[in-house]
């Protein structure tokens, strides 16, 4: 069964720009208030006023100013979209709805969440800790379940009642894309939705045209009402809004913690990894500080995230008071499943990588090396140190058995009497030749190498220089 959610996010013009229940606020559109809080609304302000004589009610109460807000489309759009980005971990079926609305198709769903109530409950959830006011709509149709989210008994589901019947006692002028059709019908007494309902659908049509018509059908189900699905960005970014001033570093981690989840569960949703992610504060003069944490390899691991992102944070002195944060992330790709082991994964071993992403965090990126390969023939020039992470073309390079990881920083030149060889005392051919020749174009190389043996039983890795008739020593091994 087909089961619509509309989330209207009714203060969504003024929560998007100031969360502080401390003062009155009022959001502006052409000199016209249209959304208030509740602290103004206590002091008489109200959507519609003009702005003189909001700050003459305000003055007037307990001579405290009002801030005055001039609405901000690009900001209701964004926070629409990061609450798009939350609602796909529900259902990948929803679209953005208006300028203050998601639609979510939950039918499918319910079952996974065990039942209607249970799936609110993590819908409201979600909702609050993100510090938005939401009203909800419940129907088998998008434009029902909107209408109804203007209602107490928006969200009860009665299948005792048809829809048509739930939908009878809604006043007309909620249908807002109509002005000039619902102020006819107004006029000729009709003013519910279950007074045009009851009327035959042919001469409705005929007095309110065919658009009128098609949105009624679309209303009931009687005629498909397709829109565009929401499809996931390219790139993430989500901010929080503390409604309050942070100076301290550890009142961060909440809602760190918030953002993160929120985000590795957008991930494992599209089947993205992510191998950076970066941090903005934003101060209570609006000045953004940008902190960036790596990671070795791409996952999708909140609590690793957390953990590399506290170790930036630990050492971060918070000269200005912090009010937002915002997690942003411009690099997805492909994610790959993992190999854990499949009956006691608490119990293996941190990998490597995870060892190197909290020394990197923590001294930096430059401050770790390691030693990798690359595909050289000359062995000087196979061996490199590199402080790459996952973009390292040649890390994945295997290493031959028969030569030794540690190289002198120059081939060394070996005593020899007769057919005899000296480093430390005689040596022993024990393996060999393989040939190396090389670099042609400008220094001709032409080698044969060997593995030799000393009394001691200790390895090295010698050649013969077949252009200079001589031998060197190039490396030890362990």
């Amino acid at each position: 069964m087909s089961l619509w959610l509309c989330l209207r996010f009714n203060q969504l013009p003024l929560q998007c720009l100031n969360r502080c229940e401390n003062q009155a606020v009022a959001v502006l559109h052409k000199q016209r208030i249209v959304r208030v809080n509740d602290y103004a609304a206590a002091q008489g302000i109200g959507v519609g006023m003009g702005t003189a004589t909001a700050r003459a009610l305000a003055e007037s109460g307990e001579g405290e100013s009002i801030a005055l807000l001039e609405q901000d489309f690009e900001a209701e759009k964004r926070a629409l979209q990061q609450l798009c980005c939350w609602a796909y971990s529900i259902t990948p079926t929803l679209y953005s709805d208006r300028s203050d609305c998601l639609q979510l198709e939950i039918g499918g769903c319910l079952k996974l969440y065990r039942g209607l109530d249970t799936l609110l409950a993590e819908i409201s959830h979600g909702i609050s800790a993100r510090g938005y006011s939401v009203k909800i709509g419940l129907a088998a149709t998008p434009k029902a379940a909107w209408l109804l989210s203007f209602t107490e008994e928006g969200a009860a589901l009665d299948a005792q009642r048809e829809l048509s019947q739930r939908l009878a006692p809604l006043p007309l002028k909620l249908i807002v894309d109509f002005p000039k059709t619902v102020d006819s019908l107004r006029r000729a007494g009709l003013h519910t939705l279950g007074d045009i309902l009851a009327l035959p659908s042919h001469a409705l049509g005929r007095r309110c045209g065919k658009e009128f018509s098609h949105f009624l059908q679309q209303l009931l189900g009687r005629r498909q009402d397709l829109q565009p699905q929401y499809q996931p960005p390219k790139s993430y970014s989500d901010e929080y809004w503390f409604g309050y001033e942070v100076s301290v570093n550890e009142e961060l981690f909440p809602a760190v913690q918030l953002l993160l989840q929120a985000f590795c569960q957008f991930l494992r949703n599209t089947q993205l990894q992510t191998s950076g992610i970066t941090w903005q504060l934003v101060g209570i003069d609006s000045k953004l500080s940008a902190i960036t944490v790596h990671s070795s390899t791409c996952h999708s691991d909140w609590e690793n995230w957390q953990q590399l992102t506290r170790i930036h944070f630990d050492q971060l002195q918070l000269k200005n008071p912090v009010e937002g944060l915002f997690l942003n992330c411009d690099s997805l790709y492909a994610g790959e499943l993992d190999s854990i082991d499949l009956f006691s994964p608490r119990n293996q071993r941190e990998s490597r990588s995870g060892l190197l992403d909290r020394l990197r965090n923590r001294l930096g990126l430059q401050a770790i090396e390691r030693i990798s390969a690359r595909d050289e023939h000359l062995p000087e020039f196979a061996v490199y140190l590199s402080t790459d992470g996952i973009d390292d073309k040649y890390s994945g390079q295997p290493i031959s058995a028969q030569r030794p990881f540690w190289l002198m920083p120059q081939p060394l030149a070996l005593k020899q009497h007769g057919k005899n060889l000296y480093w430390n005392g005689a040596l022993n051919l024990v393996y060999g030749p393989e040939r190396i020749e090389d670099n042609w174009w400008l220094e001709a190389v032409s080698r044969d190498y060997y593995i030799a043996e000393n009394s001691g039983g200790q390895h090295y890795w010698v050649f013969r220089d077949r252009l200079g008739k001589r031998w060197f020593i190039h490396g030890i091994f362990a």
